[in-house]
């Protein structure tokens, strides 16, 4: 019995590697279904984020007797009306910082220098900042690689425009159907497991739902919140480009851990080129906003339903992040909460009581 378990198993294995050698060998006739994922994945994602902040509403027009293709569409005069107050009331201030910001942009260098050299005069700081010929080779270098990313980013603009272009095309398009007939997804579905499955995989479903529904919605509220209460505290202290910073700030915090980091680098400098006590401020101010989303905002809008421990979600950003880039920074915590639902049920299914029995 042990021989025959034995021979099976090795059987098993040897089967799988031919059948990944194998399809190694034929890996081209894969490469379309692989263009064709990169090609989809990012609209996709995008329609799904807003199919779950939209689809709340659209359910409640639906339970006022409102069509929902009718739902749909109404939502999107909705929002041109929202982006044309955007343009009246927030882009005139929000262009003309922009615009200050890059006619600036050349002085910068000049401003830190400026400041670090009113350090150098001080006998205290003088100890930690490095000597004048270090900072000017350092400045010197890191420009260079600002030119030369710029230079390359350049050569690629047309390509990166075409890119953009069709994402934001077809984004509307996907969203609509998503929202209209989203509701006739998980019956199709289900339809293909064996019937004594079906009641279990309806309940995995659901949780999946309910898990990307909550983590969408509290992120985008939460950002909301945390924006709302940075740009505040920049207009106290008195921070320039107030408002584009806060922009750029709620859109890295859609990253995890590491875009509250790299929010805060372009405001402490801004802070610094004024006065390196607006630098200090600006960065208490978004410790504090932080320390509220963190202890206060956060367990009040996800409660326990976020359970990913802080070591866990480090190493599936890097692992996102080596594999997808910027894309798999952004879905992994998503696509981990997906697989772990399904990951546990398949468990209690199949292995829990045999694990028990031994």
């Amino acid at each position: 019995m042990m021989q025959s378990k034995y021979f099976r198993t090795c059987f098993g294995i040897i089967a799988l590697l031919l059948i990944i050698y194998l399809g190694s060998e034929i890996s081209f006739l894969f490469r379309p279904i692989v263009s064709m994922f990169n090609m989809l994945i990012v609209p996709v994602a995008m329609a799904g984020f807003f199919y779950y902040l939209l689809r709340p509403i659209v359910d409640y027009l639906e339970r006022q007797k409102i069509k929902r293709s009718i739902g749909v569409l109404m939502l999107y005069f909705v929002f041109a009306g929202l982006c044309a107050i955007f343009g009246i009331v927030v882009w005139p201030t929000l262009r003309e910082q922009m615009e200050t910001f890059i006619s600036n942009a050349p002085f910068l260098v000049e401003g830190v220098q400026e400041q670090i050299d009113q350090l150098q005069q001080n006998p205290y700081w003088s100890r930690f900042i490095p000597t004048e010929s270090e900072l000017t080779t350092s400045l010197t270098e890191y420009m260079n690689r600002i030119i030369t990313w710029i230079s390359n980013s350049i050569n690629n603009l047309i390509t990166v425009v075409s890119g953009v272009v069709v994402i934001i095309a077809t984004i509307p398009i996907i969203l609509y159907y998503m929202l209209k007939e989203g509701n006739k997804l998980p019956p199709r579905l289900l339809s293909v497991l064996p019937r004594r499955f079906r009641r279990d995989g309806q309940e995995v479903l659901g949780e999946m739902d309910s898990a990307l529904s909550n983590f969408i919605i509290g992120k985008v509220i939460l950002n909301l919140i945390l924006s709302v209460l940075i740009y505040i505290g920049f207009l106290i202290i008195g921070l320039p480009y107030s408002l584009l910073l806060t922009v750029i700030s709620f859109f890295l915090n859609f990253i995890p851990y590491i875009g509250a980091l790299l929010a805060t680098i372009p405001v402490v400098i801004v802070g610094f080129i004024e006065a390196p006590s607006i630098a200090i401020w600006s960065v208490v101010v978004i410790v504090i906003a932080q320390q509220i989303q963190d202890n206060i905002l956060t367990p009040v809008i996800y409660g326990k339903q976020l359970d990913i421990h802080p070591l866990t979600t480090v190493v599936l950003i890097l692992v996102g992040g080596d594999f997808f880039g910027l894309l798999g920074i952004l879905l992994a915590i998503p696509a981990y909460m997906i697989i772990k639902i399904l990951v546990v049920r398949i468990y209690e299914l199949f292995l829990a009581e045999k694990v028990e029995e031994a």
